[in-house]
């Protein structure tokens, strides 16, 4: 089997070998971006115990905010897949979209015109420099998958991780039934 490149729109699996790796450990990354001089993406299943109304007091909307990762997470992004409501959107890959008018989003948000299914926010982001993302894949800490689900908002945060490693099959199986502490096994 050919292994993919990273590309915008594709999902980087965390390798069973990074397990002591915090940021990490279990994460799948939307790649939102990706060129020869740097890579960005966002954790899709790593959910924080803060609601959007917890970090913006004047948006009221209770939607749960992700941790996007290491690099600035004193920032707040967003992927979405309702471009027409929000302007100024970055296309991503498969109806994805990344980013766009903020006001207009806080009038959305305020309106109850959004479902927690349309968008997703993250504190942070994934980041990689010039041929760190490459060279973390030769060493086994990622592999790429293609985004094939309808509407990527809509997975489960707890077992995302394992259905990805039960698709790519083989030795992943084992490791999808591991528990989360290894040391408990």
């Amino acid at each position: 089997m050919v292994a993919l490149k990273p590309e915008k729109g594709r999902l980087l699996i965390a390798e069973p070998a990074i397990l002591n790796d915090n940021s990490f450990k279990r994460a799948i990354i939307l790649l939102t971006e990706h060129s020869k001089r740097s890579s960005v993406g966002f954790i899709l299943n790593r959910p924080l115990k803060h609601v959007l109304s917890d970090l913006i007091p004047e948006i009221d909307c209770d939607f749960t905010v992700y941790q996007g990762g290491p690099v600035e997470q004193d920032n707040l992004y967003f992927v979405h897949k309702v471009p027409h409501l929000i302007p100024n959107s970055i296309e991503v890959a498969n109806g994805i979209y990344w980013g766009g008018n903020f006001e207009l989003l806080k009038n959305l948000l305020n309106n109850g015109k959004l479902k927690p299914t349309d968008i997703r926010f993250f504190l942070g982001y994934s980041g990689w420099e010039t041929n760190q993302l490459e060279d973390e894949l030769h060493t086994s800490s990622w592999f790429v998958s293609e985004n094939d689900y309808e509407n990527i908002f809509l997975t489960n945060d707890e077992t995302f991780w394992k259905d990805k490693l039960l698709q790519k099959g083989g030795k992943y199986k084992i490791w999808a039934n591991a528990p989360s502490d290894i040391q408990m096994n």
